[in-house]
């Protein structure tokens, strides 16, 4: 007989629907209700606080993209620019660096970088976006674009609340296992002896 054969408890297992380990049973160790009420925690946080936390976070996400949306669209305008020169042409597939100039509603002309679709020639005349400053900028956040970030963050954290569910249920059954096999092995080495001794007669 190994010392290493199974750290549970031998038997038929039981039948579907009557896992709940009885009280007064001598064959259920501390470590089997342990684990027992661990996997019916488990089960309760992907059932319920899985779509809870993936609805807080996505909600909360698309709230505050929302709110920046709304302030970057308060800040930032398009103007008419012209393409004084292609500082850089980096090619068909992505967008070329081009200096380009503008009036702005002072009546001052501005000159700045901006990145522009490939194919633009000197003298082209361009739409950018500015801010308050006058500084060329990204586009504003879009609507469309606040959606998909919260849709995103709450995807990840149903994938990453998922995964910590099934990590700490493995971590746990390892760890348990572990105290299992050394109860195991510690009692095998008091009953080895006289079993062993039966033999030798």
């Amino acid at each position: 007989m190994s010392t290493r054969s199974s750290p549970y408890a031998s038997g038929p297992l039981p039948p579907r629907g009557r896992e709940t380990p009885e009280r007064h049973n001598p064959l259920i160790r501390t470590s089997d209700r342990v684990e027992f009420w661990l996997r019916r925690v488990l089960m309760a946080v992907l059932i319920v606080g899985l779509p809870v936390a993936g609805l807080v976070v996505g909600r909360t996400t698309y709230e505050s993209s929302i709110r920046t949306a709304q302030t970057q669209s308060a800040e930032r305008q398009q103007v008419g620019a012209r393409v004084v020169s292609i500082a850089e042409n980096v090619g068909q597939a992505a967008k070329e660096r081009a200096q380009v100039r503008w009036t702005d509603d002072s009546g001052a002309v501005r000159t700045s970088s901006a990145l522009l679709k490939p194919g633009m020639t000197e003298g082209a005349t361009v739409r950018v976006w500015v801010d308050r400053d006058g500084t060329v900028t990204a586009a504003p956040l879009t609507k469309r674009q606040a959606l998909g970030n919260g849709w995103f963050a709450g995807g990840f954290t149903v994938v990453g609340v998922t995964a910590g569910v099934f990590l700490t249920r493995a971590g746990a059954r390892l760890l348990l296992d572990r105290g299992r096999y050394a109860r195991w092995d510690a009692e095998w080495e008091l009953v080895e002896p006289t079993w062993a001794g039966r033999f030798r007669r």
